[in-house]
This record gives C-alpha cells, sequence and structure tokens, in this order.
C-alpha cells in the first residue's frame, strides 16, 4: 500500500504563488472578501510563508510552501469528537464535511495552522468549479487533501483501462503547477521514487519535528545542488 508524502526544496522556491493559485482553482477554494480577510478568515490550503534569513535579514528571504502536512500522528484527528477528520490507510488526512460539527478543535490542535473554518458559504455553485470537488457549507472546517479526487480518478481510469494503477498518475495540482520543479510528489514506501530519495537527502528536514506529529511534508534546506 502506497504511503502518499511530499518533498520542497527550498532551494527551487522562487515563491511565484503558482502553487497557491492551482491549489484555489483545483478545490474549488473559496476567496472570502475583503472584509473577511481583514478578520483573518482567508482560506488558503496552500500557503507560501516567507522567512527572513538569520545571517542576513535585510537581502534574503526564504519562501516556504505549506500545504497540510499530513501527519503520520496527527493531533487533529484525536481530538475530533464526531470523527470528522482521520487519517486513511494510504496516510492522507481527510475531512468529512458531512460530519463535522464546527467545533474547531482540529483547528486549535494542528500546530501548522493547516485547516480553515467556513465562516459563510462563500462559493455557491457556477461554471468554472471542478465537479469533482465539492463546495464546503457554512459552519465545517476545511483543508488540503493532497488533491485525493486526482487519485481516485487516476485509481478508476486504470480501471477502466484494465491495467494497473501507476503511482506517478497521481500528481497535485501544487505539484504539477511548481514551474522550478520545486514540489516532488509520490510514494514515500517505495524506495525507487523519487520523493522517497529525496526525503533521504541530507538536505532534508520536516517543520517542528520535535512536536512528534510525523509529518510527511519533508522539505529540502538550500544548499548546493538545488535537489
Amino acid at each position: 500500500m502506497a504511503l502518499w508524502g511530499m518533498v520542497i526544496d527550498l532551494d527551487r522556491c522562487t515563491g511565484c504563488q503558482a502553487c497557491v493559485m492551482a491549489c484555489k482553482a483545483e478545490n474549488n477554494v473559496p476567496a472570502v472578501g475583503a472584509d473577511q480577510a481583514k478578520r483573518g478568515r482567508t482560506i488558503s490550503w496552500m500557503q507560501v510563508l516567507t522567512e527572513q534569513d538569520e545571517e542576513h535579514p535585510e537581502n534574503k528571504m526564504r519562501f516556504v510552501p505549506r500545504p497540510c502536512l499530513q501527519c503520520d500522528d496527527p493531533p487533529c484527528t484525536k481530538v475530533c469528537p464526531v470523527f470528522a477528520t482521520y487519517r486513511n490507510p494510504e496516510g492522507i488526512i481527510g475531512q468529512i464535511y458531512g460530519r463535522c460539527i464546527g467545533c474547531r478543535f482540529c483547528m486549535a490542535a494542528c500546530p501548522y495552522n493547516a485547516k480553515y473554518f467556513n465562516w459563510y458559504k462563500y462559493q455557491k455553485e457556477k461554471p468554472g468549479q471542478n465537479p469533482d470537488v465539492s463546495l464546503r457549507p457554512k459552519g465545517v472546517v476545511e483543508k488540503c487533501t493532497f488533491c485525493h479526487h486526482r487519485l481516485q480518478k487516476a485509481r478508476a481510469q486504470a480501471l477502466a483501462e484494465n491495467r494497473e494503477f501507476d503511482p506517478r498518475e497521481y500528481v497535485p495540482a501544487c505539484a504539477e503547477s511548481c514551474p522550478a520543479q520545486a514540489i516532488v510528489f509520490g510514494d514515500l514506501s517505495d524506495p525507487g521514487s523519487e520523493v522517497s530519495r529525496l526525503a533521504q537527502s541530507p538536505r532534508a528536514f520536516k517543520l517542528q519535528e520535535e512536536l512528534g506529529t510525523k509529518p510527511k511534508v519533508i522539505y529540502l534546506t538550500e544548499g548546493e545542488g538545488g535537489g
């Protein structure tokens, strides 16, 4: 069974936000409007965080793309009283919107601020939306799922063509859209995959690894080689 994960090379990331916009378009992530944004209610499943270089704070900025880190020991799933968020067998942290009661315990438990609450029904059915992804109603929590619907579609296509599913057919929108190829996605349990190889790099690190959440989004620090 696959264990889906992602490696993001900070040496390649230019902060262009292509991954952010691709995620929004692919997953029907709503624009909340200026008034809601002022209240800190912006919804963005993928964010590009900025960090100043410690040695040269005035001259160098580091960009850190941050989706849901799809932790293997996720604190968010442990606090949900109705099992609306869960870790599936392939390591993706999912959300069951019809079960969510909006208590936001999972948001408080997530140390990466990767979950978002819908204060209103921001988005209505209209042309141009992705029909493979449901619109989230008012009062529920939503988040990145590694574009899980793409995995379902790729497996369905392989079944229809009477062939084996190729893990390389499953690529989230953020990885597909990155012009610098800074985002690599795949099966971490396959030692022959590129994502597995990069995860073993001496440049690899995990955000706040000391928390013990075991994230499956792994970063490559800046250094020679660019990945």
